[in-house]
């Protein structure tokens, strides 16, 4: 590995050319360890580069440093970092619209469900920036008003908790309005705090809890869903770990509940027992019980800090 520095105004920048063979299988297993995320030799150089950066901002001189400085037993806070500089956030309101467009026709059977006196209970599962949680959010009070008094709740998680963050805050840029659901997210937001930002209303807010959750640690909440959202997610996993998250999450939806993935993505045939393709990236949660030994978290990957249980 080469370093090159760049000397400021008032600070140097070490910018990485090459990363060894040493490096990239380490810190490659790191993150996939983590993240569950696999980095082929073609991200090498995306990785140099994002690692560059966090080693600008933690003023230390090389790899090496890094490296040893992410061996530490307190060094969750740079493991953390380093996971959103690996992760991709790519997300939109209503990114996917067929998907807002099935859940629409969904609602009226939550809503009898909820008459029911039955709990509606919804996930986000890679949440990012937030604009999916709100999307279904808006979908559900733009077909159901009253579920903000309802026993409703949506679940939004995501692995990096800068994005979760910016998640809770429900801010975004007034840019975002345009496209075809620019009435209903006008509809549901009003301004925001800076010129040129939106803030989505509290209707909105208070159906969704924001936690920051690693898929392939422990889930610390009780219960299943109706819906979940697992979207843009498994394309970066291998196949092993790729197939313990399809059933983990079946074993988390309710039968006849329903599984929206990316649409690049298709779930093993090993799940055809368990979820029924009822649209090329839908699957509807048959009654068949999960075996338990398909269930079991053999992973390595390190949970979040949400503790809390869901209600």
């Amino acid at each position: 590995m080469t370093v090159h520095t760049r000397s400021g105004d008032s600070h140097a920048e070490t910018s990485l050319v090459g990363m060894s063979d040493e490096d990239f299988r380490a810190l490659s297993q790191l993150v996939h360890d983590r993240t569950g995320i696999v980095l082929s030799e073609g991200k090498r150089w995306m990785l140099a580069s994002r690692l560059a950066k966090e080693i600008n901002r933690l003023g230390l001189p090389d790899l090496a440093a890094y490296r040893k400085l992410l061996a530490r037993p307190d060094a969750e806070p740079e493991l953390e970092a380093l996971t959103s500089a690996i992760t991709t956030n790519v997300t939109s309101f209503f990114r996917g619209p067929d998907h807002f467009e099935a859940l629409a026709a969904l609602v009226p059977s939550l809503r009898e469900q909820s008459k029911r006196g039955q709990r509606v209970r919804l996930w986000s599962a890679a949440c990012s920036t937030g604009q999916e949680p709100c999307s279904i959010a808006m979908t559900l009070l733009e077909h159901w008003p009253e579920a903000a008094q309802a026993d409703v709740r949506i679940l939004a998680t995501d692995i990096d908790a800068q994005v979760v963050e910016e998640a809770r805050q429900g801010v975004y840029d007034e840019r975002l309005l345009e496209g075809p659901a620019e009435k209903t997210i006008r509809r549901f937001s009003a301004a925001g705090p800076r010129p040129g930002t939106i803030r989505v209303v509290p209707a909105v807010r208070g159906l969704i809890r924001y936690e920051q959750l690693n898929l392939l640690g422990p889930w610390p909440f009780g219960g299943s869903f109706d819906v979940i959202f697992c979207r843009n997610v498994v394309i970066y996993f291998d196949n092993e770990t790729r197939a313990r998250l399809w059933h983990r999450l079946a074993d988390r939806i309710t039968p006849g509940g329903w599984l929206y993935i990316g649409h690049s993505e298709r779930v093993d045939r090993a799940l055809d027992p368990y979820l029924t393709p009822g649209g090329v990236t839908r699957y509807r949660r048959t009654a068949t019980p999960i075996r338990d030994n398909l269930t079991a978290p053999q992973i390595s990957g390190k949970g979040g800090p949400y503790q809390a249980k869901e209600r």
